[in-house]
């Protein structure tokens, strides 16, 4: 009677199925015979186990053609079976057995073309969902290992997903094809992508009828994004996305939000800036809870995509680690982000020293600043279309100016329909027109009301005091001085030093603008063309003299110092009447800036021209405590978690965007918040490099090695990594410290005294002999003497590496001591495990070579042999191995007439007759492998 797998139950899964087929019976069939049986049997439970082990099949019938084209038959038949179980078990099957195929293909090189593939693009239409999704899964197998011909794709396979892509196909295949077609971009040409599947995923980004088509489609917006490449997802899918991103559906906005980063990484500069930016603000104040959450975890990463390297004088190599760039390198390539790191200044003076550069706006909090603000950006645009020329004559004629101010109220009334086309400037070789210069006064605020009535009487009453404006005007000259100043300081802006001095003249020519405002209130109406204080100044006085003291705080950037800076602005005007107190001497006045106008340091921490100004406000506002209750409770971890990529985004010269930021994380009252700063602090530390690393990072560093072991692991796994930025002396403070880490909350917790035994062995080329001899060693023989055998083994390293370190640098004095103490310590050690890591440590130091053979045979190779007559057998295997397989294969034990050779010798033999088989095993088994390498000679010859 003949067996089926069914007498075999469950053990028939793990037992080959052509091993079942030749097994005799009373059918007297052939394993093929047999095979076809049972293939085609009534019971649904064989034919599951014929699909299942359909690769053994091949494998065993691929030597016969004919054999193997009846296998092909067989298993084409069988994939028209009735049971949905049994076709999915195939289907299951189809990707090895299509490698297999690969890999033969020289015996059937049209196999799979012709019999499996029209299988799978079948399945894809199948009535059962399990056997639609295993052929889904199959051909995108088949796709990354690129067993699908690029025909077949093109006439086959893509025809069919746009098929059941239509818009009047089935909902169900319409999900499961748009899911298949996104998974299978990235594995596709570019050219095939764009022309066959680009134009329907367009329309199934507006599917009006399913939202599910619009999430997976807004899931995988950025694999798309990244698959066809930069020109055409500005031209076709940038659009569909802003319509993604205002969906009704909050679960379409947050994927959008998820995916952000992957569409701005395929975008340009400018799309970055002046479309995708305004985007995200709107995704980051969503309505919906979770779509905020979603926004802000993706801010880091979409800044991130501003980062240029050669702007942060760095980048990241091959294998993923971050370096420095070379000096000849680190030169700025792209003009909307300055060489130059003055970072307060006014517009006008920022156009006066770098030509074609402008400081990025910062947004006002109050909405009555907004009107003021957006009133001092757009005239900045026109004024600084003159710049150089108006910047020589300081009283220009007040009529010509007054003139410019309304033409540039006329272009701020219009600033709706600007806002449309406006870029970011400097992504061109040449200044661009103002009228598409982007910044974000003009992007994100409502447009003006006309003044054009106001701007008229002021310059009527402008023209009375033509005459005024004959008086040379010192403060003027003064300004022009400090720009010659600015001007030279551009070359060393890298420095710290040059960049408070940049501040503080920075700060100077802003005051000495206000000054001259002041005079040309009273006296005269004096202005520069490339001041724009002064402009707005005067423009307010006749408007309003109330809002004066507003306007100018709202040229400012910096939220936190609009209060002290529209004082002292006040205080100018007010004193107007004074001329020799408003004329001093530019020495003076710089001295008394630099000691009693700390404000201004407030301001600093709010400019940059990197990023736009918005993204990182919201960035900061991170560690705001009410974004935790509104957003999400660990929305700090992820700004942490991000924190580095902002950083070298911002490059060093903006670290102090950051700083504050990084503070406040750094003492925040999660403990995964720091933990992730402490991981990442040495990625830091490279990009903000030697200086701010002392000033800044060091204190904060030293914070967390006095904090938890989750937070202290963080920083000991990267221990190297700092303190090899530091300089010599601040390196040499942490020597004592490193003792601390010995001591953990947790004595169970021997990883983190693992991981500081590995961290010692880089840190020995940080410090001389004499400081690792004082310090280092005592943190290494303590460490040997771990309960945990892990720690010890790896602290035995160390001990060798502290040697070779001695012998190294010549310090053959401390290498003797240590070794005498090592001799004490472990040789003479009352517990055999001491004992055995005396053993150990001998190996290990003729096997690194780590010290001269002749103090090595003199000072450790006695101990080393008289361990034979240890008590304990591990003890002497671990002597016989090191005798055996490390010592006896030196080529100085080798040599003839080796005083010491003899001793070693009789050593082995005295372990060969050990009482312990392990002991004599380990002892001999070099002997026997030469002896069976001489049988082999003598039976050869």
């Amino acid at each position: 009677m003949a067996v089926g797998f069914e007498d075999y139950g469950p053990d028939c899964d793990s037992m080959r199925i052509t091993a079942f087929l030749d097994i005799p019976g009373q059918d007297n069939l052939t394993p093929l015979a047999r095979l076809e049986k049972y293939a085609f049997s009534d019971n649904v439970f064989n034919r599951q186990i014929i699909a299942r082990g359909l690769l053994d099949v091949f494998r065993d019938f691929s030597n016969n053609e004919e054999d193997f084209l009846t296998v092909m038959e067989i298993v084409v038949r069988l994939s028209e079976d009735a049971e949905p179980t049994v076709r999915t078990e195939l289907m299951e099957q189809i990707p090895p057995i299509a490698i297999f195929l690969q890999e033969s293909r020289p015996k059937f090189p049209t196999a799979f073309f012709e019999y499996l593939m029209p299988i799978v693009l079948r399945y894809l239409t199948d009535v059962n969902n399990q056997v639609r999704k295993a052929g889904q899964e199959a051909l995108l197998i088949l796709l990354e290992q690129d067993l699908v011909a690029q025909s077949d794709i093109e006439n086959k396979v893509c025809p069919i997903l746009l098929d059941l892509s239509a818009p009047d196909s089935d909902d169900e295949y319409k999900v499961e094809a748009v899911n298949i077609i996104c998974k299978m971009a990235s594995m596709l040409s570019r050219t095939t992508v764009e022309h066959m599947l680009l134009p329907r995923f367009c329309e199934l980004c507006s599917d009006g009828k399913l939202f599910q088509v619009r999430k997976i489609c807004a899931a995988n917006f950025g694999d798309i994004c990244n698959a066809v490449g930069q020109e055409a997802t500005e031209r076709l899918l940038i659009p569909k996305f802003f319509e993604l991103c205002s969906d009704s559906v909050w679960g379409m906005r947050k994927a959008c939000a998820e995916c952000f980063m992957a569409v701005s990484y395929t975008t340009s500069p400018e799309v970055r800036r002046s479309k995708l930016s305004p985007l995200f603000i709107s995704l980051i104040s969503d309505t919906c809870r979770w779509v905020r959450q979603a926004a802000f975890q993706s801010l880091g990463p979409f800044i991130s995509t501003f980062a240029n390297p050669s702007s942060a004088g760095l980048y990241i190599r091959e294998d993923g680690t971050l370096s420095i760039r070379p000096p000849a390198q680190d030169v700025n390539s792209n003009p909307c982000q300055p060489s130059n790191n003055i970072t307060v200044m006014s517009s006008s003076a920022n156009a006066a020293l770098s030509g074609s550069e402008q400081p990025m706006e910062i947004k006002p909090e109050s909405s009555t600043e907004e009107t003021s603000a957006e009133v001092h950006t757009k005239l900045s645009e026109d004024l600084n279309k003159n710049s150089w020329e108006e910047s020589s004559d300081c009283c220009a004629s007040p009529g010509e100016d007054m003139s410019g101010l309304c033409q540039g109220d006329k272009t701020a009334a219009g600033a709706t329909e600007g806002t449309k086309e406006s870029s970011f400037p400097g992504l061109s070789s040449g200044l661009p027109p103002a009228e598409d210069v982007f910044n974000t006064f003009l992007y994100w605020r409502p447009p003006l009301p006309d003044i054009s009535q106001d701007l008229e009487l002021l310059q009527f009453k402008a023209e009375k005091h033509n005459d005024a404006c004959s008086v040379p005007c010192n403060n003027c000259v003064a300004s022009n001085e400090i720009k010659k100043v600015l001007e030279s300081l551009q070359e060393h802006i890298d420095d710290p030093d040059v960049q408070a001095q940049v501040q503080v003249l920075s700060a100077a020519l802003r005051a000495a603008q206000f000054d001259s405002v002041g005079d040309c209130d009273t006296k005269k109406v004096e202005e520069s063309g490339d001041n724009l204080q002064n402009k707005m100044i005067l423009d307010e006085t006749v408007v309003s003299d109330a809002a004066c003291n507003q306007v100018q705080g709202d040229t400012l950037s910096s939220p936190a110092s609009q209060k002290d800076i529209s004082d002292q602005s006040s205080t100018s005007v007010l004193k107007s009447t004074d001329s020799e107190e408003q004329h001093r001497g530019t020495s003076v006045f710089l001295k008394k800036e630099q000691e009693n106008n700390p404000p201004f340091e407030d301001d600093k921490s709010k400019l940059q021209d990197i990023i736009p100004q918005p993204l990182l406000d919201q960035y900061l506002s991170m560690t705001d405590p009410a974004r935790a209750q509104t957003v999400d409770t660990e929305i700090a971890k992820h700004c942490a978690y991000s924190l580095p990529g902002v950083a070298l985004t911002l490059g060093r010269q903006n670290w102090h965007c950051l700083k504050d930021t990084y503070e406040t994380l750094a003492s925040d009252v999660q403990w995964k918040v720091r933990r992730t700063l402490a991981f990442s602090i040495h990625e830091l530390a490279v990009i903000l490099g030697d200086q701010l690393t002392a000033a800044d990072l060091v204190p904060i560093f030293n914070g967390f090695l006095k904090d938890l072991d989750e937070v202290r692991i963080g920083v000991l796994k990267h221990l190297y990594d700092f303190l090899k930025l530091l300089h010599a002396d601040k390196r040499r403070e942490y020597l004592y410290q490193l003792q601390e880490f010995v001591v953990t909350d947790n004595s169970r917790n021997w990883r983190f005294r693992y991981e500081l035994a590995e961290q010692l062995i880089l840190i020995l080329e940080l410090y001389n002999p004499n400081d690792v001899y004082d310090y280092l060693r005592h943190i290494a023989l303590t460490l040997c003497s771990d309960k945990v055998s892990e720690v010890r083994w790896i602290s035995f390293k160390l001990v060798v590496a502290i040697l070779q370190k001695f012998y190294a640098n010549s310090a053959s004095a401390l290498g003797l001591n240590f070794i005498n103490e090592l001799v004490v310590r472990f040789r003479h050690c009352s517990k055999w495990v001491g004992r055995q890591a005396f053993a150990f440590i001998c190996q290990a130091v003729v096997e690194e070579e780590c010290m001269p053979v002749d103090q090595f045979v003199e000072h450790l190779l006695p101990s080393l042999l008289s361990l034979a007559s240890d008590p304990v057998p591990n003890v002497r295997v671990l002597l016989a191995k090191a005798l055996r397989q490390t010592l006896l294969e030196k080529a100085y034990f080798k040599s003839v007439g080796n005083p010491h050779l003899e001793a070693a010798e009789e050593t082995i033999l005295a372990l060969q007759s050990d009482r312990d088989q392990d002991v004599s095993f380990f002892a001999t088994i070099k002997l026997k492998q030469d002896n069976m390498d001489n049988v082999t000679i003598e039976k050869q010859n």
